[in-house]
């Protein structure tokens, strides 16, 4: 087996663990039986998964449980209090600090701006041809972040003209959905492992600047979809759903970070490929 294919085989029986973690958050999730899912003995079980996801288990319980609870909030109903005992936390206070150093805000502050929201403010932008180095995201959606965390490290000290995230379908229904983490570089890189090229066709989209934490990403696609794309004169094309990413959580608040999603579109009811 190469170096390659050694890699694979510990992110995907990584992966059985993670995906026992997304689908119950809540369980009493320990070392001995997640070892057992990834097929790893229990004593060495911590810190493969650490070197695989870039962070330990407790810390994916934790961040899967406050992502739940970002779900919750959209809601009138459950209380916070409510939904901070649901995602295992003790007092209201503790859960208000967690959340706000996962989403940027109080829970009360995330809620209020949900139900506040609007509609997303958008533009048209027409983008040519992209060409990026990538790679492909196994696992549920909630491990994402690892797969920006691995392209990341399979770069090294390459510049990087821009980074970005791809989407094929939708990550909560079916069995179609893709993602790969991309970036844009202005310098040739010879083949290196684990990294392939990604092209994206050229093409119209609707642009969104999302002002604010990771975690609102989801909501803010689904509302592109379900309040400006039916009134807007144009429909989906087959092209990724792009998250461009302006800033980096390494050195940047949350609440700070600044995202363009771009979703491609056409002329509602125009041949493939065209625009107008």
């Amino acid at each position: 087996m190469n170096p390659r294919q050694s890699q694979a085989l510990y992110r995907e029986r990584i992966a059985q663990a993670v995906a026992a973690i997304v689908r119950d958050p809540l369980a009493e999730h320990t070392l001995h039986s997640l070892a057992a899912l990834a097929h790893f003995s229990p004593f060495h079980f911590h810190r493969v998964y650490l070197s695989v996801t870039g962070e330990t288990v407790a810390a994916t319980i934790r961040r899967v449980r406050l992502a739940q609870a970002t779900r919750q909030l959209v809601r009138t109903e459950p209380s916070v209090t409510q939904i901070g005992q649901d995602a295992g936390y003790d007092s209201p206070q503790a859960f208000s600090r967690a959340f706000r150093q996962f989403a940027g805000a109080s829970p009360q502050a995330f809620r209020r701006r949900l139900h506040q929201y609007t509609g997303p403010a958008v533009q048209l932008e027409n983008l040519p041809a992209l060409h990026l180095h990538a790679v492909r995201h196994i696992g549920p959606p909630a491990t994402i972040p690892h797969t920006q965390r691995r392209l990341r490290q399979l770069l090294g000290q390459t510049p990087v003209r821009a980074w970005f995230g791809l989407a094929w379908g939708d990550p909560n229904h079916g069995t179609d959905f893709s993602y790969y983490a991309g970036a844009a570089l202005d310098v040739a890189l010879p083949p290196t492992a684990g990294l392939e090229p990604l092209a994206v066709a050229p093409g119209l989209y609707a642009v969104h600047m999302l002002n604010g934490p990771y975690t609102q990403i989801g909501a803010a696609i689904n509302a592109l979809y379900a309040t400006w794309l039916p009134q807007s004169g144009y429909e989906p094309e087959d092209r990724p759903v792009l998250e461009h990413y302006l800033n980096s959580p390494r050195d940047t608040a949350p609440e700070a970070l600044q995202t363009r999603l771009l979703i491609p579109i056409r002329t509602l009811g125009a041949p493939a490929g065209v625009n107008a």
